[in-house]
């Protein structure tokens, strides 16, 4: 029964709800609580009061763990394993990535090349601001902001500034010096 509600909920979200308008709109017409409502049925552990925006993409959602208070943004495009902790902002156009092509074998194409999936965590209190990409294996600590349209290929310490291609420490929140 519940891979049953699984695939029902995944049909709906990506037929229907999906589509449905952002939920900032004044039409929305409740778009946000029947995503929210769909994503329990598909997400591996959902908490209470989360955001999942217009356009969101999420493969299967089956690997996917998101924290209280915490959204996807407008057009986002995630894939699992992925946990997202409590109060995380995450705004539109944001990709995160948890698997990679390999290019060492030149017999094989490359496009049948893959690395193993890698899990991606994000921590409590997180923004991570419009048109970020997130690479796989990487966690971003509590507290961290990273700007827009960062590349990030390693971990985020705590209370962390972060921003360019690739991203490095800007400064620190808590006034620690970089």
């Amino acid at each position: 029964m519940k891979k049953l509600r699984y695939y029902i909920c995944l049909m709906l979200y990506y037929s229907i709800a999906r589509h449905l308008p952002g939920s900032d709109m004044i039409y929305s017409l409740g778009s946000k609580r029947i995503r929210r409502f769909l994503c329990k049925g598909i997400f591996k552990k959902t908490g209470k009061n989360i955001n999942i925006e217009h356009g969101t993409f999420f493969g299967s959602g089956a690997d996917i763990e998101i924290g209280d208070n915490s959204g996807l943004g407008v057009n986002s495009r995630v894939s699992g394993p992925l946990k997202i902790g409590n109060d995380v902002m995450i705004g539109p156009d944001v990709m995160i990535f948890t698997q990679n092509h390999r290019n060492d074998r030149l017999d094989i194409p490359m496009r049948l090349q893959t690395d193993p999936k890698r899990q991606v965590v994000i921590e409590d209190d997180v923004w991570i601001a419009a048109r970020v990409i997130v690479l796989p294996g990487v966690t971003i600590h509590k507290g961290a902001i990273v700007g827009a349209g960062a590349v990030v290929t390693k971990d985020v310490p705590e209370y962390a500034v972060v921003g360019g291609n690739p991203a490095k420490v800007i400064k620190y929140r808590d006034g620690k010096k970089v």
